[in-house]
């Protein structure tokens, strides 16, 4: 049986009193079409799903392989659309997608570069930025490294790091740390580069 993924609102940090949710969707759908023309059938794997993040949350999206979870992540920030439901946000973004989304002929530092030019950072404040991500999360060694040469867990670290460059209001996190040494897993909970938890990280 497929299932949609669970809300797992018992794992949340409660967030500031009388605030404004960060982020709102409401009756999100959407469906696959699976198997050979013509017996190709419709699976829905999102069903009239609402979800509110407030400030301070962290929130938690649980469910077994395949029922949706990544589906609803790529929803809410606008890189799938759904097939009914409205999603509403406030303030900045930051995704860290399951499969990190980078280009393999640039180095670390040309990510951030690029990267940073797409949130509208001034160059600054991107290099100050892109310090503080390198020293917590330990790959400054691998600035001028080509992505393609980058080990698994080197490349989950940069994908991490692009989704915080712009300091995001939202963070949304799937399965980042995969690939991640254990002393590197300890020390990178969700966070801010100001050092206080993102907005409402999910």
């Amino acid at each position: 049986m497929h299932a949609t993924p669970t809300i797992a609102a018992a794992t949340a940090v409660t967030g500031e009193a009388g605030t404004e949710p960060v982020l709102t969707a409401h009756g999100i759908e959407k469906a696959y079409r699976r198997g050979v023309w013509p017996l190709r059938r419709p699976r829905r794997v999102l069903r009239g799903v609402d979800l509110a993040l407030c400030p301070g949350e962290v929130v938690g999206l649980v469910g077994e392989n395949g029922s949706g979870k990544s589906t609803l992540m790529k929803i809410l920030v606008g890189a799938l659309a759904a097939d009914a439901g409205t999603v509403t946000h406030h303030g900045r973004l930051g995704y860290c997608p399951q499969e990190p989304q980078l280009y393999g002929r640039l180095t670390c530092d040309e990510h951030f570069e690029l990267f940073g030019r797409a949130y509208g950072i001034s160059a600054a404040d991107e290099r100050a930025a892109r310090r503080d991500l390198y020293a917590a999360l330990g790959f400054e060694r691998y600035a001028g490294t080509r992505a393609d040469q980058l080990s698994g867990g080197t490349l989950a670290k940069l994908n991490l790091g692009l989704a915080l460059l712009a300091d995001p209001d939202l963070l949304l996190l799937d399965e980042p740390y995969a690939g991640f040494d254990w002393d590197t897993y300890r020390s990178s909970g969700p966070w801010s580069r100001s050092g206080a938890p993102p907005g409402a990280p999910c």
